[in-house]
């Protein structure tokens, strides 16, 4: 795994990393990987891209995209003012899955968030993904609370 490496994403891995969030039965559901890559794509990149508390990173072997990660920073008030990482969006390239590359990126996007002076590293993943559950759990990461959305 010598070649492996992790780096901020550049518009050009776009399609790839969409492509990433396609690849299961809930993101079939909600992505649109087709090419030309629909605009909304490529105009939320650029608002991450210029934005200092977003990060969108992609693990390459090469020059492959085999991996992404998004890291939104977020300074709060409770806990004394801790920032917090907040990590979305974790996908490996389901060709690459069962070699570690997973904690690896988890490991970098963590130590990401200590650089920045995150007190607090926290996700969210469906309640659907149980193997994404045992993996996180794995890692350290405590099911501590219940968590909301509204589609609007």
């Amino acid at each position: 795994m010598s070649a492996i490496s992790i780096r901020r994403a550049i518009e050009a891995d776009v399609a790839v990393i969409v492509a990433m969030l396609a690849d299961d039965a809930l993101g079939r559901a909600r992505e649109d990987a087709s090419l030309p890559l629909a605009q909304p794509y490529l105009d939320a990149f650029a608002a991450i891209d210029r934005d200092p508390n977003q990060l969108l990173a992609v693990m390459t072997d090469g020059d492959d995209v085999i991996g992404t990660l998004q890291i939104t920073f977020l300074a709060g008030l409770s806990q004394r003012g801790a920032w917090r990482g907040q990590i979305e969006a974790v996908r490996v390239a389901s060709t690459r899955r069962g070699e570690g590359l997973g904690q690896r990126l988890l490991e970098w996007a963590i130590d990401k968030c200590r650089e920045r002076g995150c007190r607090v590293v926290q996700l969210t993943t469906n309640k659907s993904r149980t193997d994404a559950h045992r993996f996180y759990e794995r890692l350290g990461f405590k099911a501590s609370h219940i968590g909301y959305k509204l589609e609007l």
